[in-house]
């Protein structure tokens, strides 16, 4: 009975080596999945920076707006006539006074020679008026003096009173004459003035036939071809728009009117409108304000005027405009990427130099903008100070407190001669 007891141990032995050795390698196992976790977080993560910078800020409003001309002009024909030929291509821009139509002169011309013609024989008349008005001036003082005698003869019994009033009848005779040749030369003055005066209206109307442009601008189609009859003040030939300069118009909310006029006193303000399709920006300034709110919209109807010299703005294109009301100084500003958004709300990744490690930034942006060059920017109302580092690139791999390692920035890495904007 005493043999099984040896036996017994050794099994009791081997079990507990057996034991042993799975606890052994089970907690080898898990000192092996637990390593390689622990080496990655002791590894410095790879970022790029760029600091955070205090830069003066414009502070805009956007709209979208819409163009229109300046000034926009229907030709039309002032006289009836034949449309002799057309000067100008459709859609080609004319200066001011260029001619554009011609119209047939020559029934005008008639009317002219026959007013001159008219004038040459009311002149004529005219003279032989006033010599029959001398001849009768010097009738009438002898007729006169004729009757004056023989009524002095007659109360000395010399002339009969038959005699005497023969010589007065014949001076009244004379003196009616008198008075309807004066009346001729009036007449003969009086038509002549009208003759000169149709004479100044029928070359008037002749001067019309050449048709110019009355402004400078972009002409629209052509209405009427060479050989086509027109009439006064009827259709429209062709319409001329000023596009150089030319206006955007566009509405804000009636909240900022007051800021809009503010700073509109100060000086005019500067105006910004997208073309082509946002790769070109073209620069004007606010030149009205309406004087009333849309009460539909509740907005207000600005307009800006635009040198527009390239022709980029088109009447009737619909544009993305942006007002700067005024220039915010020394804000801190970090590009827009920087910022992420967590459970709390935005935050940043802040480099600290001396240990070369990151932590989380809460801030507070107060709103976006975009650089006339460079990528869009976050205006931080607080959380950041100027000079502190931002991490731009790698954020995916970061956890508060770990180790950093600064990358240089990408255009140092490409062989780029100058540093990315704000990076280090």
């Amino acid at each position: 009975m005493s043999k099984p007891y040896p036996y017994l141990k050794l099994s009791i032995l081997a079990v507990c080596v057996a034991v042993g050795l799975v606890l052994l390698a089970s907690c080898g196992s898990k000192k092996k999945e637990v390593n390689p976790m622990a080496a990655m977080m002791m590894q410095a993560t790879p970022i790029r920076a760029v600091p955070a910078v205090a830069s003066d800020v414009p502070l805009d409003t956007t709209a979208v707006g819409n163009a229109e001309a300046i000034s926009s002009v229907d030709v039309k024909s002032q006289v009836a006539g034949q449309i002799l030929s057309v000067h100008f291509q459709a859609g080609q821009n004319v200066q001011k006074g260029q001619l554009l139509f011609e119209i047939d002169p020559e029934p005008l011309q008639r009317q002219i020679a026959q007013i001159q013609a008219d004038l040459v024989k009311d002149a004529a008349l005219e003279q032989q008026a006033r010599a029959n008005v001398a001849k009768d001036q010097a009738m009438l003082k002898q007729t006169q003096a004729s009757a004056q005698r023989g009524l002095e003869l007659e109360k000395e019994g010399i002339f009969s009173k038959e005699q005497t009033d023969q010589l007065v009848a014949s001076n009244g005779s004379n003196l009616a004459s008198l008075a309807a040749d004066k009346a001729a030369v009036e007449s003969a003055i009086a038509s002549i003035k009208a003759d000169r005066a149709r004479l100044s209206q029928t070359e008037l109307q002749l001067s019309y036939t050449k048709i110019v442009a009355p402004i400078s601008g972009r002409a629209g189609a052509i209405t009427i071809k060479p050989g086509n009859l027109v009439k006064d003040n009827d259709a429209t030939l062709v319409t001329i728009l000023q596009i150089s300069p030319i206006y955007v118009s566009f509405g804000l909310p009636q909240q900022l009117l007051p800021e809009v006029q503010k700073y509109n006193k100060e000086h005019p303000l500067v105006v910004r409108a997208e073309v082509d399709g946002g790769t070109r920006t073209e620069i004007g300034s606010l030149r009205f304000i309406d004087n009333t709110v849309d009460t539909t919209t509740g907005t207000i109807n600005l307009k800006a005027e635009f040198p527009n010299k390239s022709g980029a703005l088109w009447p009737g294109e619909y544009v993305n405009v942006k007002a700067q009301l005024n220039v915010e100084r020394n804000r801190v500003v970090v590009p827009s990427r920087t910022v992420e958004t967590g459970p709390q709300g935005k935050y940043v990744w802040v480099v600290n130099s001396t240990t070369n490690t990151a932590a989380m930034r809460p801030v507070d942006v107060e709103r976006l903008y975009k650089p006339a060059e460079g990528g869009e920017q976050a205006v931080i109302a607080s959380g950041l100070k100027p000079g502190e580092m931002i991490v731009s690139e790698g954020q995916m791999r970061l956890f508060p407190g770990g180790k950093v390692r600064l990358l240089k920035p990408a255009t140092q890495m490409s062989g780029g001669s100058e540093k990315t904007a704000g990076e280090s």
